[in-house]
């Protein structure tokens, strides 16, 4: 550059070093830029999704109340209980099985029976109390009461479920109450001193819907 053009332009060098800066940390800030991965709406939407509805998998039990709706029919949507058969009965519908099937399979059978009176009919099941799927545990815990059964609940699970153990509890001899269809009872014993070290493993069963677990 000549004495001339340094007295034209006197702050070009420290122009020229500002704009190579500027480019430099463009730069790097597009590299930092494409090193990450974007979240989409869609993945967003994936990992906020719930789980999948009840109404594929759930299996209606006895007790179970049920809200039943048809779309635009309120005379026909009501919320009632399972009945001890294992029934329920609704107008134009009148009775139908509903324990042992999910509740998508009863919308697919009321929705077919409404067919012969109501053009189009939209039916959704909705189970609102799980009483058929739940366990109650007893005496010496800290919280007894009745619980949800989820997944495999074993003993030792409803136990902590309960809080454990309070003093004095008789740990060598808790035991677990089960009605059999032929309506017998039939008692399970559970040695939890001798479980968690290892022994009688098979004692620490899965418990079933209706089970009550009895700490002395």
């Amino acid at each position: 550059m000549t004495g001339s053009t340094r007295a034209l332009f006197p702050g070009l060098p420290l122009l020229a070093l500002c704009l190579t800066f500027s480019v430099a940390a463009g730069a790097q800030s597009g590299e930092q830029t494409a090193g990450k991965t974007e979240k989409t709406p869609t993945d967003e939407h994936s990992a906020q999704s719930p789980p999948t509805s009840s109404a594929d998998s759930y299996v209606i039990g006895t007790n179970d109340i049920l809200a039943i709706n048809v779309w635009k029919e309120p005379d026909i949507s009501r919320s009632l209980p399972v009945r001890s058969d294992g029934k329920i009965s609704l107008p134009l519908v009148g009775e139908l099985q509903a324990s042992g099937r999910t509740p998508r399979q009863l919308e697919i059978e009321i929705t077919k029976r409404l067919e012969n009176y109501i053009s189009e009919p939209e039916v959704t099941v909705i189970v609102t109390d799980s009483k058929s799927q739940k366990v109650n545990i007893l005496g010496m815990v800290v919280r007894p009461g009745e619980y949800l059964l989820t997944g495999s609940t074993t003993v030792l699970d409803a136990i902590a479920m309960a809080g454990g153990f309070k003093d004095f509890a008789k740990q060598k001899s808790v035991y677990v109450l089960r009605h059999a269809p032929d309506g017998t009872e039939k008692r399970i014993p559970f040695n939890y001193k001798e479980v968690i070290k290892g022994k009688n493993p098979e004692q620490n069963i899965a418990l079933q819907a209706g089970d009550t677990v009895v700490v002395p």
